[in-house]
């Protein structure tokens, strides 16, 4: 989706100058894990359109492969509007990437594809994207790719009495999943990091991200548990994002359980310090 963003940490109301920039979910991961040297490529849909065309150029100047994006003439690119303070506004209906489908699916390339990573935010745009992501997750799966699920529940999309089942099979289908402590409680009623994994025991690799307590990855081996750098807070929409790319790209580079913890939330600290969802400044905390 494109995104509309003050510059300044000032709500919408009150701010003189905003960016417009890409953003979504798997975009925000494909381009954290580029700018930490590994090839990304992203595929959705996007209308035939200047946002849509502007979201090509800022995506793939992030070095994202964008080889694998549709062109959508009939429907329009998304646009979602962040609120510092305030929370996120959603201008998604009959976008492009909600008529993702599964012929798209059966279409992509994953030859030499290591992980292939969604989002629950695409099983919430209804129409054929759940259908999309079904089948998706299962043709990784079938050809021995690392199927990675981020829940990413999205309240003002639907609500969790909605979300919860269908988030609860996904992640029960996936290799590696991303959960937020406190969506978790939200969605299922699981109060601490041990209750979800006793939940979604079967997951091979589940990492719980708590806030500024910290994140936990459960595996078979045991579980590995590490604090985040302090941060001076700005923004904190996008930051779960970087968390997922760099935990991915120190998992694409064999690193352990530890590292790939730490990879995470140094990602996540220059996003929660700009109002954008990806930092202009790459520069490491």
């Amino acid at each position: 989706m494109a995104m509309v963003a003050p510059v300044e940490a000032v709500g919408v109301e009150d701010a003189d100058l905003f960016r417009v920039d890409a953003g979504g979910a798997e975009s925000n991961v494909a381009g954290h894990i580029a700018a930490l040297g590994h090839h990304a490529r992203w595929l959705s849909r996007l209308g035939d359109d200047a946002l849509g065309r502007r979201l090509v150029a800022q995506l793939a100047a992030r070095g994202i492969d964008m080889s694998a994006v549709l062109v959508d003439p009939a429907h329009r690119t998304g646009l979602y509007v962040k609120d510092p303070g305030r929370g996120v506004h959603y201008y998604r209906d009959d976008s492009a990437a909600s008529f993702l489908d599964v012929a798209d699916a059966d279409a992509a390339d994953l030859d030499g594809v290591a992980i292939v990573h969604v989002s629950g935010i695409t099983a919430a745009l209804g129409g054929t994207a759940p259908a999309f992501l079904d089948r998706l997750m299962a043709r990784a799966r079938a050809a021995g790719v690392l199927a990675s699920f981020d829940v990413n529940h999205r309240a003002a999309l639907w609500s969790a009495a909605s979300a919860a089942p269908v988030l609860a099979s996904l992640v029960e289908r996936a290799d590696l999943v991303f959960v937020g402590r406190d969506e978790a409680e939200t969605l299922w009623g699981t109060v601490t990091p041990d209750d979800i994994r006793t939940r979604f025991a079967g997951v091979p690799e589940l990492v719980v991200k708590d806030g500024d307590i910290g994140a936990t990855v459960f595996e078979p081996e045991g579980e590995t548990f590490v604090a985040p750098p302090a941060v001076d807070v700005v923004e904190a929409v996008g930051a779960g994002d970087a968390f997922a790319g760099g935990y991915l790209a120190g998992r694409l580079s064999g690193a352990s359980p530890e590292d790939r913890l730490t990879a995470g939330h140094a990602r996540a600290a220059l996003t929660l310090r700009t109002t954008a969802d990806f930092p202009a400044d790459d520069a490491e905390p």
